[in-house]
């Protein structure tokens, strides 16, 4: 069985990137999209796990208010980005342009949405200020279109 990540050559990407990973179709003729979000360069950088999980909670809000069909948003296991689905046939580019606006809104974040203990699995691990820094590395080299796979 082929796992349509592992046959990404991760050695040969610039990150950051907007990456159309795959178009599902459903019995009923439903389309789901999955997205590669990638926001940092793979083996040679992570993030920490406060920062990773601070932007999954700011960007499960944020996401949502700038495009319609968003089905789930999972950090990747190698904390180098995020999977994220979506219910139609979504371009890289739509979804570009409303990852750099929710990015812009992390930038401005006061505080964390969902974080005591009844809310969240791990309340505790969280930072705004690394989630912030982040949001504007990422959201300046897609801006200025630097990834590549």
């Amino acid at each position: 069985m082929k796992i349509e990540s592992f046959e990404l050559d991760h050695t040969k990407i610039v990150a950051p990137f907007v990456r159309k990973a795959g178009l599902f179709k459903g019995e009923k003729g439903d389309y789901v999209t999955k997205f590669d979000l990638r926001f940092v360069q793979p083996n040679l950088e992570t993030m920490p796990s406060a920062a990773i999980h601070t932007l999954e909670h700011l960007l499960a809000g944020y996401l949502r208010e700038e495009i319609d069909g968003i089905i789930d948003m999972s950090p990747m296991g190698c904390r180098t980005g995020f999977y994220l689905t979506i219910w139609g046939d979504v371009s890289e580019e739509d979804m570009k342009k409303a990852l750099i606006a929710a990015l812009d809104k992390v930038v401005e974040s006061t505080e964390v949405p969902a974080v005591t203990a009844k809310e969240c699995g791990n309340y505790r691990d969280h930072s705004l200020f690394s989630a912030v820094e982040y949001a504007k590395y990422v959201g300046e080299g897609l801006k200025q279109g630097k990834g590549k796979y």
